[in-house]
């Protein structure tokens, strides 16, 4: 109970990542909004959450490129818990291209929804934090916000300027006592975006069959596997909390070795 009565927002929780960190934060004693597109996905796993942990869990229908969806969904943190100590900002898309075949559309899709969405999530967060002078907000980002993806320019060029804007925000803030900071999994190849999607995109985009891509994700691995969602959870855990109080600006990297800088 690292995190007992704290209370959380976590974007893109209605299943995959989301839905697992937002499980782990009610385990460790927080009140959790669940913020997806998907509303009845949202609303089904914030009531198991609720179920398994005893703590207080809600859904909302959030578009975290739309402003007004971004602040409402603050605003029912707020009203629902108190007060909002810890974001979460998980939402991200992947759509996987050459360079050339990038379709100018899915490449600002992809801008709007993992860098534009950050922004306003850690804007409408600190609004709320500054006040209390107090809270931590953490990006999901990615090893690929450390290097280039192949096939994958707006997915990286999103994830490089989230590292940015973590540090950039982490500047502003650090006068009011909030931290920000970003953790940068390695390949989630048993994680829901991976199982859904990109194994899917990779065999087309590289030529390769499922079965190819995910040995070659993983001979890329030092560590010899792809990384899980618990990996993830213990360093978002730890980060907002107090053991880290005296970390703001960081992108961990959880790769297994894959990324050292």
């Amino acid at each position: 109970m690292r995190l007992l009565n704290k209370s959380a927002i976590v974007t893109g929780a209605a299943q995959g990542l989301g839905e697992a960190l937002a499980r782990r934060l009610a385990m460790e004693g927080c009140d959790v909004l669940l913020a997806d597109i998907n509303l009845d996905k949202a609303r089904t796993a914030a009531d198991a959450i609720e179920r398994e942990t005893g703590r207080r869990t809600g859904a909302t229908q959030t578009n975290v490129g739309n402003e007004a969806d971004v602040s409402a969904m603050v605003d029912e943190a707020v009203r629902a818990f108190g007060k909002l100590d810890i974001l979460v900002a998980n939402a991200g898309i992947v759509r996987a291209h050459d360079i050339t075949e990038m379709p100018l559309a899915e490449w600002q899709t992809v801008l709007d929804i993992n860098l534009t969405g950050y922004f306003l999530c850690a804007q409408a967060a600190a609004r709320a934090m500054i006040p209390n002078k107090s809270g931590t907000i953490i990006q999901i980002n990615s090893k690929s916000g450390k290097k280039g993806s192949f096939r994958n320019s707006a997915y990286a060029a999103s994830k490089f300027g989230g590292i940015g804007l973590t540090q950039s925000i982490a500047l502003d803030l650090a006068p009011h006592a909030i931290r920000v900071n970003a953790i940068c999994p390695g390949n989630l190849l048993d994680g829901t975006l991976w199982q859904e999607s990109l194994l899917d995109q990779y065999a087309k985009t590289q030529g390769l069959s499922l079965e190819e891509v995910r040995a070659k994700y993983e001979s890329q691995v030092p560590l010899g596997r792809g990384c899980t969602y618990e990996d993830i959870a213990n360093v978002a855990v730890f980060l907002a909390s107090d053991e880290s109080s005296y970390m703001t600006g960081q992108a961990i990297n959880v790769t297994g070795g894959q990324e050292m800088r």
